[in-house]
């Protein structure tokens, strides 16, 4: 596990917030505007490729009214991401609202990093 590189995702509807790991490390990343999911999709799978990912974490929502509607639109999204390594679905719940203690500007997606952020350090947590 030291040497595997991570990416963690928060899929919203307008933006996706993203996170990379790597021995202990986790930063947040400039994150992917969503025009549609086909173009969110492809520069999802570019970022996978240009950090040589081993290992995709995706936030997906535990409890509430919409779960399962999420969930589906989530599995959905990342069946369409060009990416053979191990992936990995991980309770975001919250996420979003521990990350606005971390960030100012909520319209320029460095939220939906943190949250990516906050969602692949709660994996690493769970799997040290």
């Amino acid at each position: 596990m030291n040497d595997e590189k991570f990416i963690a995702i928060d899929i919203g509807l307008k933006r996706i917030g993203l996170a990379f790991g790597f021995k202990g490390v986790v930063v947040p990343l400039t994150p992917i505007l969503r025009k549609n999911r086909n173009q969110a999709s492809r520069d999802i799978s570019r970022v996978l490729d240009e950090y040589n990912a081993d290992i995709l974490v995706v936030g997906v929502p535990i409890g509430g009214s919409s779960e399962d509607e999420m969930r589906r639109r989530i599995l959905h999204f990342v069946s369409l991401l060009d990416f053979t390594g191990k992936i990995i679905y991980q309770d975001e719940s919250f996420s979003s609202f521990e990350a606005a203690d971390f960030v100012k500007d909520k319209r320029d997606g460095k939220l939906d990093s943190m949250a990516a952020l906050i969602i692949l350090k709660r994996y690493l947590q769970i799997s040290a």
